[in-house]
């Protein structure tokens, strides 16, 4: 497993992280010790970073990263996040960071996460969305600061919100932020343009989540395919939606087939490759929920980069296809 540092300020940290969101259960049934055995199996492959969110089974995914990390300490750097308080998911423009992030609700947030991770420090703390609203008085990152001063947190970083990840550049060059939280992958390419150049101007760690866009790009769904309904996946792909993804999948395994890679690569390895391409990203968290999928996404870190030609050739499947927010 190769590492990365996780910008200026963060320590190095595994190309593939653990994405813990299912291990809360809103992927479909999840049992607690498959969780257990695929946390240890990631860690003995070398995976050293773990992201978490309060919203994961309401602390369900934190308390069982928790159990684990007791027996194997300092093993590991543990990112989480704080979600706003009710209201529109992601904020609207008309929305107060008062009424979503206010300091005593912050406060009161972060010391649960400290709670339910069994730490005096929370490596790095994330709010979990943000709204381009809040940039010109981002009080919220403020409240972390002095968190930070208090010694309950380490880093301070933010999630983007999927329809404006833009927003996040303000943050980046204020200095507000250690570390962002983004979506980038084949279908999503639009961080290319200014968020990853900017990250890497100013040092700031870089997540990338949603690399395999919620499993399409591991090329395993057909058109035809439905997810159980206590699958958050079951509305996101809901009406025509995989129909679509699975043209786009179908074209992309083409052009990896004419250049011969599909010998050495599967599709999922080929969408983690391209979501490390880029210099400026830290690590790249995959959703893991039981030890093969912990065994296979941590072995992608170790092959050979993609053909520098075949990357140019994944840019055009790029795809304008809105944001697709039922379930999320």
């Amino acid at each position: 497993m190769k590492t990365r540092p996780l910008g200026c300020h963060g320590p190095a940290v595994s190309e593939i992280g653990f994405g813990a969101w299912a291990l809360g259960g809103q992927w479909g049934g999840q049992d607690d010790a498959e969780s257990t055995a695929a946390l240890h199996a990631a860690l003995d492959a070398g995976v050293n970073f773990i992201d978490t969110a309060q919203g994961y089974g309401d602390g369900r995914s934190e308390r069982i990263i928790a159990n684990v990390l007791k027996d194997r300490p300092n093993e590991v750097f543990v990112a989480t996040k704080t979600p706003p308080e009710d209201g529109p998911w992601p904020p609207s423009p008309y929305c107060r960071w008062q009424d979503r992030y206010g300091a005593a609700y912050v406060r009161q947030n972060v010391n649960e996460r400290l709670k339910n991770l069994n730490v005096e420090r929370i490596d790095l703390l994330q709010l979990h969305t943000w709204t381009r609203a809040w940039n010109d008085d981002p009080q919220p990152l403020l409240v972390l600061r002095q968190l930070r001063d208090e010694g309950k947190i380490n880093l301070i970083g933010v999630s983007s919100p999927e329809q404006d990840q833009n927003s996040l550049i303000d943050l980046m060059r204020s200095g507000l932020v250690d570390v962002i939280q983004i979506i980038f992958n084949v279908f999503d390419q639009e961080p290319a343009a200014q968020l990853l150049p900017i990250a890497a101007e100013t040092g700031t760690g870089v997540i990338v989540r949603v690399a395999l866009d919620e499993g399409s790009l591991t090329g395993k769904y057909p058109a035809t395919h439905t997810f159980p309904v206590d699958d958050f996946r079951h509305n996101y792909f809901a009406g025509d939606r995989m129909a679509r993804t699975a043209k786009h999948v179908a074209a992309i395994r083409d052009d990896a087939e004419r250049f011969g890679l599909l010998d050495r690569y599967s599709m999922a390895d080929i969408a983690l490759k391209f979501a490390l391409a880029p210099h400026a990203v830290s690590t790249v968290i995959a959703g893991i929920r039981n030890v093969d999928q912990a065994k296979k996404n941590s072995q992608a870190s170790d092959l050979p980069d993609l053909p520098e030609p075949f990357l140019h050739e994944l840019r055009r499947h790029h795809w304008l296809r809105g944001v697709w927010y039922s379930g999320k």
